[in-house]
């Protein structure tokens, strides 16, 4: 369950995505490396996970949407669950696939759409194939993969660079280098973290490191590994296992990540970004295609390509169920012969939606930094604002009510809709309906560079305390039901 969760959790996203990113904010990426361990790891284990597992049992839950349904006696929260899930989580997708992409068609030397569909196809064939448990499995071993995957490209970039500390230090020299390119944005250096509140450290701090750390929590396919589990004592066997891989997994490629401006440096006279094109997402891919040995690159490769096949198989799993169960068999009451058809229709439309995504998104961030990081972070936090508190008080309290879950979820997703469109200026601009009605990119330029997350899970909290408050409690029997045995559990 630990390896299912960490391979699960870490894709090609984290470690092209986010490795890139680290390229251009620096070492504070490793922020989200202890975000990762503590929230994602260590809290959702111990104070949700135990939680999830017995009151999933206890009230024949199978997804996460069903599992908040059935606490709140609402069958909105299904329904609009699963439909959030299907519709916004093919942008995580998709932020997954482009990570695998652009290293498929770095290595192999192919343009970027004949990488996009032969790597579809061969995630795709996999995915519709196999159910959970299976992937569950499927995930553990890849999860292995990666593990050693990633520790090898660790030592042969210390190698690369002449040892531990000659690296570091040389990446710490560079930082008049970081201030005179990225300066103006508020860069420091590589070793240090960006001027406080400028564009960079908000872009680090809220985007990255708050919007995916605490973001995790309230992931759909996160959450329902929990369910799976015999007994709390796994959970609990599972903290240092999944904690050791996730500190592994991303530490080393967000280190990698910052140490390619070095590499780079050295070899063509410039910074990892610039020797990338001016892509976030191509600096990882092209600092191992020409840095380290041709056998590592095919050993990578499979790294990779286990990496996404054990997000990319979840995820298409989750899109299949919030369609097949949460929306149509539960939220609509439309029941039918073959679920397994269904769910798997309903997951072909998920990969068709997430490729068209992994298409286009490059071309909406065009000359962008971050694609993939920015697109996981977006959804992340979206569940975070719509379900996150909602969840907590799922979990820990005995007097909650549905008006308040419903209130939670429609002013977090509202609040994060309406602070993409005409707020956070990196989705606003290009998208245009805020220059189009108010005559600017973004509506207030002090807040263009906050994410989301900071503004709609505060506010969403705040519904749900409020409406529980003054509304009316679900009753005692689903109360009684949902804790069962959950204090000792």
């Amino acid at each position: 369950m630990a390896l299912s969760y960490g391979a699960t959790f870490i894709s090609t996203s984290a470690i092209i995505g986010f490795g890139g990113a680290a390229a251009v904010y620096g070492m504070g990426v490793i922020w989200l490396t202890f975000m990762n361990i503590f929230v994602g790891i260590f809290l959702a284990f111990v104070f949700f996970g135990r939680r999830t597992r017995k009151m999933g049992h206890n009230l024949d839950a199978h997804t996460f949407p069903e599992l908040l349904a059935k606490r709140y006696d609402s069958r909105f929260l299904q329904l609009g669950g699963g439909i959030l899930i299907f519709v916004a989580m093919p942008l995580y997708a998709g932020s997954v696939i482009i990570g695998g992409v652009q290293f498929v068609s770095q290595t192999l030397k192919i343009n970027y759409e004949v990488a996009l569909l032969f790597f579809v196809a061969v995630v795709a064939l996999y995915v519709v194939m196999g159910g959970l448990k299976g992937v569950m499995y499927a995930d553990a071993f890849q999860g292995s993969l990666m593990f050693l995957g990633i520790l090898f490209l660790l030592i042969f970039t210390y190698v690369e660079l002449g040892g531990v500390r000659a690296a570091h230090q040389a990446l710490t020299d560079m930082a008049p280098v970081a201030k005179s390119v990225f300066g103006a944005n508020g860069q420091e250096g590589w070793t240090a973290m960006p001027k406080l509140f400028s564009p960079y450290w908000w872009q680090l701090v809220s985007t990255i490191v708050l919007g995916v750390g605490v973001g995790v929590l309230a992931q759909p396919q996160l959450t329902v590994r929990f369910m799976t589990v015999k007994s709390g004592h796994e959970l609990n066997r599972a903290v240092l296992i999944g904690g050791v891989f996730i500190a592994v997994m991303t530490g080393v490629a967000f280190t990698v990540g910052a140490l390619c401006n070095v590499y780079f440096m050295r070899t063509v006279g410039k910074i990892a970004l610039i020797a990338g094109d001016k892509k976030t997402d191509s600096i990882i891919p092209l600092f191992i295609d020409q840095a380290l040995p041709s056998w590592f690159i095919i050993l990578f490769f499979v790294t990779l390509l286990s990496a996404a096949m054990s997000t990319l198989s979840s995820q298409f799993h989750t899109m299949g169920t919030a369609i097949g169960r949460d929306v149509l068999e539960k939220g609509l009451k439309l029941k039918s012969r073959n679920a397994v058809a269904v769910n798997r229709i309903a997951m072909g439309f998920g990969i068709l939606l997430s490729t068209l995504i992994a298409y286009f998104l490059p071309l909406f961030y065009a000359g962008g930094t971050a694609i993939i990081a920015t697109g996981t972070a977006i959804f992340f936090g979206l569940c975070a604002s719509a379900f996150l508190p909602s969840y907590v008080g799922a979990l820990y309290s005995k007097r909650v009510s549905r008006a308040a879950a419903v209130s939670c979820f429609i002013s977090g997703v509202t609040v994060t809709l309406f602070w993409l469109l005409f707020v956070h200026a990196k989705e606003s601009a290009p998208l245009g309906l805020c220059n189009l009605l108010f005559g600017k990119p973004a509506l207030f330029p002090a807040l263009q560079h906050v994410d989301p997350i900071i503004a709609a899970l505060p506010l969403s909290t705040l519904v749900y305390m409020v409406v529980n408050k003054v509304s009316r409690p679900v009753s005692e029997e689903i109360t009684e039901k949902a804790f069962s045995g959950v204090v000792s559990a």
